[in-house]
């Protein structure tokens, strides 16, 4: 057994080798699914990277994060369909950036002190090994309440925040409890102001960043009081922020909205930034 052992691991490095060639060469991106231990307490965690095409280690690059949404996991904004998930891989790619998107304690994660723990390792692993220019921080749902949570929590490490249909205001917010509560380590009715510093309605000061926000007027899942709240706020502070609010609409966020807000903040971000020809 142990003379076949090397045989099948160099199988297995072969197998790998052939993916990667057969990705670039048919133009696909480069895609790793990539271990790596959470500084908060040891466990091994995940994030996928997509690389863009030619990428140089020596060269800038932007950087975008993206955030699934509950019950999902990192795959969710690399792989599925979804018009959400679809518009941030498209703009990425157009704009040359790379791409990751974390598990952040899937599936049920909600932008507790792991979470964000998480979130932030990755993102100080990317500047200190790369040359990272701009940091745009995307999701949806789940996603979405988590990207803004985390701006105010560390509005230094994030360029741009884009949310789709998320929620601003966690101790307004009545629903997934139970997930809300494992993940920040208890009820709101325990621990009020855990909940509140994380809820992005209550430090509009800290959004410095600009900001792209989308949400439904018949959303009941994540209902979008709080974040068009936030957006009123914002103007009136002369902030650079963008909501598609659409009156009809529900828990979603259709491809030329989210491209539309990815757009806007990238533009905001990077004023220098060639306009994509065009986006699939």
């Amino acid at each position: 057994m142990g003379l076949h052992a090397p045989n099948r691991l160099f199988r297995a490095a072969f197998f790998v080798y052939c993916a990667l060639c057969a990705c670039q060469a048919t133009g696909e991106p480069r895609v790793e699914d990539v271990p790596f231990v959470a500084a908060c307490d040891g466990t091994e965690q995940r994030y996928v990277v997509r690389w863009p095409d030619g990428f140089d280690k020596e060269k800038t690059y932007d950087l975008m994060i993206a955030l699934h949404g509950h019950g999902s996991d990192r795959w969710q904004f690399v792989n599925n369909e979804r018009d959400e998930c679809r518009a941030a891989r498209d703009v990425a790619e157009q704009h040359g950036m790379v791409y990751v998107s974390p598990d952040y304690r899937a599936k049920t994660s909600w932008m507790g002190p792991k979470a964000e723990s998480d979130l932030k390792q990755i993102i100080e692993f990317f500047r200190g090994q790369y040359r990272i220019g701009k940091l745009v921080l995307c999701g949806g749902s789940m996603g979405a309440t988590g990207a803004l949570t985390f701006a105010v929590l560390h509005p230094d490490l994030v360029d741009g925040v884009v949310a789709m249909n998320g929620a601003g205001n966690l101790l307004e917010y009545e629903g997934f409890q139970e997930a809300i509560a494992e993940s920040f380590g208890g009820s709101k009715r325990a621990i009020p102001l855990v909940y509140k510093e994380r809820s992005a309605e209550y430090y509009p000061e800290r959004l410095t960043m600009p900001l792209g926000l989308t949400a439904g007027g018949k959303d009941e899942i994540v209902p979008p009081q709080s974040v068009m709240r936030i957006e009123s706020v914002l103007k009136k502070l002369g902030r650079d922020v963008l909501l598609v609010y659409r009156e009809n609409g529900g828990h979603e966020t259709n491809y030329e909205d989210g491209c539309a807000i990815l757009e806007y903040v990238i533009g905001k971000v990077r004023p220098d930034s060639p306009t994509p020809t065009a986006i699939k």
